[in-house]
């Protein structure tokens, strides 16, 4: 499993109604890309759960190297691309990974749809670390995946490791708004692309 994410910070005065139209049109056009386990369109508000910016800024939870450069050097990416700039895309290394107490039920969205107007909304957040040069790796990644949410709301939470800079990575998708007592950025989720995430499977990736 490879973790992705690259950022978009937007104006302060700028439309996410931009944003959300263009997820509500392409969105599913990952819903079936081999060696996705998952993709999460996710924003940040300016203003709203603490956030200072408006940002696009999706998250990836790949099964297979190919896939995730299939999409990278692929239309989309390109697309993303010509339309923001290029961002730099972050990358870390699958560590492990928790289903929710039901992880074959989609999470919901907050996609304007009517047909989705009832649903819950769907939050995610992402939490990182630097270890220090006294941390042992293994050990820190070891107590992440311990401490991975049980908790009935949690659709499905990942921890990851960038080795170049010893930075941990957990990641949770919520059904709902994500507990008050876990850390992290918070994040709305405007859609999910989930084809191949009961392919990934569950506890320690080692």
């Amino acid at each position: 499993m490879h973790a992705m994410q690259y950022e978009i910070t937007l104006p302060a005065d700028y439309d996410l109604g931009i944003i959300r139209k263009r997820v509500a049109d392409k969105g599913h056009l990952l819903d079936a890309h081999p060696g996705l386990g998952l993709k999460a369109y996710l924003v940040r508000e300016r203003g709203r759960d603490g956030s200072p910016v408006n940002q696009y800024a999706p998250f990836y939870l790949w099964r297979t190297v190919e896939g995730m450069n299939s999409f990278l050097w692929g239309p989309g990416f390109r697309g993303l691309s010509a339309d923001f700039g290029r961002p730099a895309v972050r990358h870390w290394l699958g560590a492990g990974l928790a289903h929710g107490a039901v992880p074959d039920a989609p999470a919901t969205s907050t996609s304007t749809s009517t047909a989705t107007s009832t649903a819950t909304t769907t939050t995610a957040t992402r939490h990182t670390v630097r270890l220090s040069e006294s941390d042992d790796p293994a050990e820190a990644v070891e107590r992440a995946l311990a401490e991975l949410p049980a908790h009935p709301a949690l659709h499905t939470a990942a921890v990851a490791v960038d080795p170049s800079r010893w930075e941990l990575v957990r990641f949770a998708l919520w059904r709902g708004p994500a507990p008050d007592d876990v850390p992290g950025i918070r994040y709305q989720v405007l859609h999910l692309s989930r084809p191949e995430l009961d392919r990934l499977p569950g506890g320690r990736h080692w």
